[in-house]
């Protein structure tokens, strides 16, 4: 904190204001709540008056400081914004005025991100009674610096810009990333579906591409805390197997509920639905079972690779012909019988593989990308806090 500001209480820069009205049937009050660490208020669904518990409610007004009286401790504190000046809040969002010849709302309102800010308001609701509330007037013993207001809009205005180019750089690195994912699509469609039109490669059922398909549903074994690992639609995405999993089965129960077939190299694990489609291909000869929304498609030696089997159940056109198979009650999926039908390209081995090889590359490629802006977003996240500590301590 700079030494040449004052510290001063919140009580002498805010002052408890309460706009109070009795709720009315009938009448519609939009309500406002708060987020935690710093997130900002936000608009509630509106409420009927003969909704509420509370015999008044207090109505919030452009640049108030609310206050969730249980969560303060965890940033459950921020300023009004002009869109949602008029929402009303309970007793349990305490609100205050700042004081504005003292006090730029903007300055309180960076503030309220802060960890600074943050543990003295968990500091201020220890001990108190019913889950840690903090009271008014111990919110309004919080210590804030306080520059004269001339200097307060000069370094909020700072910080502003420097966050809004925070938000520019989050927003490109989001559209880098939807774009990696983007052209992975585009490349499939390109590689599997155009190249097979072109060099008109047969197209055949899924059945006539297997030598079996395994339905597991309507089994669903009693699960363990160890033993065989148990697969279930979650441990399933984007061509892999997840085999990080808490689930297990028993010898016993391996043996009686695997009946129908075990697992071998380059079968391919299909999500039936929750999520529909997604694939992944067993590349050793593990033990594991499977959850009865998972079908086990086992490729016909000689015609056809599980590895790229996989690709085409993944590519557009596939997956629109799926799609366009599948029925919805709550969730959307297929019935095997209507997998059946669905038609893939079916190239010579040898381009299959090639074509494996290529997508397998740009994964590889795109990963590495993700992997990039995955550091690049916890750098960016790191960057207010960063500019926050130095502004409030008068190095900004």
């Amino acid at each position: 904190m700079s030494k040449s500001w004052p510290t001063v209480n919140l009580g002498e820069v805010l002052t408890s204001i309460e706009r109070a009205e009795t709720p009315m049937p009938g009448t519609s009050y939009r309500q406002i709540g708060v987020k935690l660490w710093g997130e900002g208020a936000y608009e509630r669904g509106p409420m009927d008056g003969i909704a509420t518990k509370y015999t008044r409610l207090f109505r919030a007004e452009t640049g108030d400081v609310i206050v969730n009286k249980i969560w303060a401790r965890n940033g459950s504190v921020a300023v009004v914004p002009e869109t949602l000046a008029g929402c009303f809040g309970s007793g349990e969002f305490p609100m205050f005025e700042p004081k504005r010849n003292r006090l730029e709302p903007q300055w309180i309102h960076w503030l309220t991100k802060t960890r600074a800010f943050w543990t003295q308001c968990d500091e201020k609701s220890q001990g108190t009674s019913g889950k840690n509330r903090i009271r008014p007037e111990r919110f309004l013993e919080i210590e804030i610096p306080l520059p004269p207001p001339a200097e307060q809009r000069r370094i909020v205005t700072r910080i502003e810009e420097l966050a809004a180019r925070i938000e520019e750089a989050k927003a490109l690195r989001k559209q880098a990333e939807e774009e990696a994912g983007a052209l992975l699509v585009s490349q499939s469609r390109t590689i599997i579906c155009e190249r097979g039109r072109k060099e008109s490669w047969n197209e055949v059922r899924l059945e006539d591409a297997c030598e079996a398909m395994i339905d597991y549903r309507g089994r669903t074994p009693p699960v363990s805390e160890n033993g065989i690992p148990h697969i279930t639609s979650a441990n399933i995405r984007n061509g892999k197997i997840n085999w990080q999993t808490s689930k297990f089965v028993t010898e016993e129960t391996y043996a009686a509920f695997m009946t129908r077939g075990i697992p071998r190299p380059q079968d391919v694990l299909f999500t039936m639905e929750a999520p529909l489609g997604e694939v992944g291909v067993v590349l050793d000869n593990r033990r594991f079972s499977l959850a009865q929304r998972v079908i086990l498609l086992r490729p016909r030696q000689g015609i056809l690779y599980g590895q790229f089997m996989a690709k085409a159940l993944s590519s557009p056109s596939v997956r629109e012909d799926i799609l366009s198979k599948a029925t919805a009650t709550t969730v959307s999926g297929i019935a095997s019988k209507r997998l059946k039908n669905v038609r893939i390209p079916l190239p010579p081995l040898a381009e299959q593989r090639r074509i494996v090889a290529e997508l397998d590359a740009l994964q590889t490629q795109v990963d590495a990308l993700k992997r990039l802006q995955a550091e690049t977003a916890a750098e960016l996240d790191a960057l207010l806090p960063s500019i926050l500590d130095k502004a409030f301590k008068g190095e900004l």
